[in-house]
C-alpha cells in the first residue's frame, strides 16, 4: 500500500492514506448492527433443492449469490438462512444432506464466467459454513453422495472428477489428471447398490467407471456426438436403468448406460434439460425441467406432455417423498413454483424468497408506506411492482411493458408513474390498469430556405416539425420535478412541456449517455461519464460546465434546497455553490466509487452509496458531518420513506432499515 500511495499526487496520496485509515478505525469501532431485511418484491433466480432426509417439509435452496434459504413448510414460505462466504457471486446448483446427521450440510458452488467455485460444509443445520480446502477454487458443477455411504462424496469439476471417503476432509482426483476427455462434469450419479460404479456427464459425452476411477470408458453408444449432459438419474429400484439428458435429447438405458436410445417425446427445441427428476412413488413417473418448461412421463419415458408453460426455465425439481402430488420447481426468474395436484397447476411459493436486481426504487409522494421498485433481468416475471404497506407485500405492475426492464422510475405531481425502460418510456396514471408508451419524440427543425421578398431574394430559416419517432433505447434518468420534465436516454437528453406527451431534444455537446440529471427552479444539470453540462432556460440550450480535473468517472448529480450541486464520482463526492466556478471535495467520506446520490429534502441530508460496498451514508449538506450504517448488501441506489431509509440492492431486492439500525458519526 505504501508503494502504491507514493506514486499518487500529494493530495491524492493524503486522501488515499487518510480513506484506508479511516476505513480501518470504522472497521474496529463499528458497533455490531442488524443486517436490513430483504422485504422483496418475492421471486427471481432459484436453483437448486435439498430435503431433510425423514423431513420431507424442510428444505434448503440454493440461489445465485451464494445466499441459502430455508423452508419448514415444505416451500410455501422461504427465510434467509446464511451466505457461503462473503462474495455474492456463487451459484448454489447443489445441497446434500447427510442422513445421519441433519446437521451436517454440504453446499456445492461455481462462479458464473470464472473458472471459481468451491465446497462448503455446516455442521449447525446451515447457519454458518466452512470452506473445504482441498476444493478451494474449484468450479463444482455436479455433486452427489454414495446412497449407501454417506462418508462417500463425488464432485464433478471443469477439471474432473474429485472423491472423498471420508465426508468431504479429504479429496482425490479419481478421473485421470489433465485429460481431454473426462473434464467439465456436469453431471454425477452413484449406482445405488455399488458405490464404486460411478457415471459422469461432461460438456460432450458421458462416461462410467466401475471400478472407483481406476478406469474409465466412455458409454456414447447411442447418444448424439459432441452432447452436453446435463442430468443422469438411475432407477433405484432398477439400477440397469438410466436416464440422461443433453442438448441433443434424453435418451434412456437399460443396460447401464452401455447403450442408450433417444426419446423421442421431448420437442427438439427443448433441448436443455436441465434436470430430472423420478417420482419416489410411482417410479415410471420422470419429471424433465427444461429450457422451455417442466416436461413428465408416467410411462417411463415413451410419452412426455409439457406441464407448464414453454417460457418456465426450470433448475431442479422436487418431488416430495410423502406426497408425489407435492412439486416444487425452481426457476430462473420466477423463484419458486410449486403444485399440489402432479403438476397440472403451478403457482408461485416466494414468500420470503427474494432474489431481484433492482434498479429503481420511489417513493409515493403522498404516502411513504407506499413503495415502487423497477427490477431488470426478469422479463415477464419482472418489470415494476407496488407495495402499499411498506414492503411488507408486493403486486407486479407490469402489463404494458412487455417484459422490459425498468432502470428508473419517476412520479408526476398528478400521480402518474414514469418507468423508463431498457427501450423508451411508459406511463402508469392512477386508475390505469396498463402502462402506456411516452417515448414519441417531436423535434422541430431549422431550415434555411431562400425567398423572394418583393422583388428581393433573401435568406430566412424556417422552423419544421421533424417526423415523429419513438425513443427505442435504454432511459438512463428522469426528473418530473419542474415545469419541464427531463429524461437521459441512450440518444441523448431530452425535454418536455406537455407531461411526457413529446419529447424534444438529442446529443448535447455531440454525444448522449448522459446517464444522471437533476432539476433546480430554473436550472438543469446533466452529467455523463466525462463531464457535466447545465441549462438556464429549460432545456432549449447547454454549456459545459467546468468540473474538477481529477474526476476520472462520473457517476451522479443532484441539486440540494439551497441550489448546491452534488456530484459523485469515481473519486468521491464533490460539490459547487456556483455552478462549477470553484468546486470542494467532502474529503472527510469514508466512500469513494459513487454511484447514487439522492438529497432527501424532508431530512436535508445527501445519501451516499456505491455498488461496491454495503454501508450507508448520509451527510449535512452545511456540516458535512455524516453518519453511516451497514446494510450487509450490496446496493445500487438509497431512498428515505419517513422516518426509514430504504435501499434497491444489486441481487436481493429492496431492503429496509431496522428500527433498531445503529449508526456512526464522522464529521468533515
Amino acid at each position: 500500500m505504501c508503494r502504491f500511495a507514493s506514486h499518487l499526487a500529494p493530495s491524492r496520496r493524503l486522501r488515499a492514506l487518510w480513506c484506508l485509515a479511516l476505513i480501518a478505525l470504522m472497521t474496529s469501532t463499528l458497533r455490531a448492527q442488524p443486517v436490513w431485511t430483504s422485504v422483496g418484491p418475492d421471486g427471481g433466480d432459484a436453483r437448486a433443492f435439498a430435503a431433510v432426509p425423514g423431513q420431507p417439509q424442510h428444505l434448503y435452496l440454493g440461489t445465485v449469490n451464494s445466499w441459502i434459504y430455508e423452508s419448514s413448510d415444505g416451500g410455501s414460505t422461504w427465510h434467509r438462512l446464511s451466505r457461503l462466504a462473503a462474495s455474492d457471486d456463487l451459484v448454489v446448483d447443489h445441497i446434500v444432506v447427510d442422513p445421519r446427521n441433519p446437521a451436517r450440510i454440504y453446499a456445492a458452488a461455481w462462479v458464473i464466467d470464472h473458472p471459481d467455485g468451491g465446497l462448503w460444509t455446516s455442521l449447525d443445520g446451515g447457519r454458518t459454513w466452512s470452506e473445504v480446502p482441498a476444493l478451494h477454487g474449484q468450479s463444482i458443477r455436479s455433486f452427489a453422495m454414495a446412497p449407501e455411504n454417506p462418508n462417500l462424496l463425488f464432485a464433478g469439476t471443469l477439471q474432473g472428477v474429485f472423491r472423498s471417503a471420508d465426508a468431504g476432509v479429504t479429496w482425490d482426483q479419481i478421473s485421470p489428471p489433465g485429460s481431454r476427455e473426462i473434464h467439465e462434469v456436469e453431471s454425477l450419479a452413484v449406482d445405488p447398490v455399488h458405490p464404486d460404479t460411478v457415471y459422469a456427464g461432461t460438456w460432450h459425452l458421458p462416461w462410467k467407471t466401475t471400478d472407483g476411477g481406476q478406469t474409465w470408458h466412455n458409454i456414447k453408444k447411442g447418444v448424439i456426438d459432441d452432447s452436453d449432459v446435463f442430468s443422469i438419474l438411475i432407477d433405484p429400484a432398477k439400477p440397469n436403468t438410466v436416464y440422461a439428458s443433453a442438448c441433443s435429447g434424453i435418451y434412456k438405458s437399460e443396460t447401464a448406460g452401455e447403450l442408450f436410445r433417444r426419446i423421442q417425446g421431448i420437442p427438439a427445441t427443448a433441448r436443455r434439460t436441465r434436470i430430472l427428476r423420478q417420482d419416489p412413488q410411482h417410479p415410471a413417473t420422470v419429471y424433465a425441467g427444461t429450457t422451455e418448461g417442466l416436461y413428465r412421463t408416467t410411462d417411463a419415458g415413451r410419452h412426455f406432455q409439457l406441464m407448464t408453460s414453454p417460457d418456465v426455465i426450470v433448475n431442479d425439481v422436487y418431488v416430495d417423498p410423502a406426497d408425489s402430488s407435492h412439486i416444487l420447481l425452481a426457476t430462473d426468474r420466477g423463484g419458486v413454483l410449486a403444485s399440489t395436484d402432479g403438476a397440472k397447476t403451478f403457482t408461485a411459493s416466494n414468500t420470503g424468497f427474494s432474489e431481484r436486481k433492482v434498479e429503481a426504487l420511489l417513493i409515493d409522494h403522498a404516502d411513504s408506506h407506499r413503495l415502487y421498485a423497477g427490477v431488470v433481468n426478469d422479463k415477464a416475471y419482472g418489470g415494476a411492482f407496488v407495495s402499499s404497506n411498506g414492503g411488507a407485500s408486493w403486486r407486479q405492475i407490469a402489463d404494458g411493458l412487455d417484459g422490459r426492464d425498468v432502470f428508473v422510475l419517476a412520479q408526476a405531481p398528478d400521480g402518474t408513474l414514469l418507468a423508463g425502460t431498457n427501450s423508451g418510456i411508459f406511463a402508469l396514471a392512477p386508475d390505469a390498469k396498463a402502462w402506456q408508451p411516452r417515448s414519441t419524440i417531436a423535434n422541430t427543425l431549422v431550415k434555411a430556405a431562400t425567398e423572394t421578398i418583393k422583388g428581393t431574394r433573401v435568406h430566412i430559416e424556417k422552423h419544421v416539425k421533424d417526423q415523429l419517432r419513438q425513443m427505442d433505447g435504454r432511459v438512463f434518468a428522469l426528473d418530473l420535478s419542474g415545469d419541464v420534465w427531463l429524461a437521459s436516454t441512450t440518444g441523448g437528453i431530452y425535454t418536455s412541456r406537455d407531461q411526457g406527451a413529446t419529447w424534444q431534444g438529442g446529443p448535447v455537446m455531440g454525444v448522449a449517455g448522459y446517464l444522471s440529471l437533476t432539476i433546480h427552479g430554473s436550472l438543469m444539470a446533466a452529467a455523463r461519464p466525462d463531464g457535466v453540462v447545465l441549462s438556464r432556460d429549460g432545456g432549449q440550450s447547454w454549456w459545459p460546465m467546468s468540473t474538477p480535473t481529477v474526476l476520472t468517472r462520473i457517476h451522479r448529480v443532484v441539486f440540494s434546497n439551497d441550489g448546491t450541486l452534488w456530484l459523485g464520482a469515481r473519486e468521491g463526492v464533490y460539490f459547487t455553490h456556483n455552478n462549477g466556478k470553484k468546486w470542494m471535495w467532502a474529503q472527510r467520506l469514508p466512500i469513494v466509487d459513487i454511484d447514487d446520490l439522492y438529497y432527501d429534502a424532508a431530512a436535508n441530508r445527501v445519501l451516499v452509496s456505491s455498488r461496491q460496498s454495503d454501508f450507508v451514508y448520509a451527510m449535512d449538506p452545511a456540516s458535512l458531518d455524516w453518519k453511516w450504517w451497514q446494510t450487509g448488501y450490496k446496493l445500487s441506489a438509497v431512498r428515505a420513506a419517513g422516518d426509514r431509509l430504504l435501499a434497491a440492492s444489486l441481487y436481493d431486492g429492496v431492503l429496509i432499515e431496522p428500527r433498531s439500525a445503529a449508526t456512526e458519526v464522522g464529521r468533515k
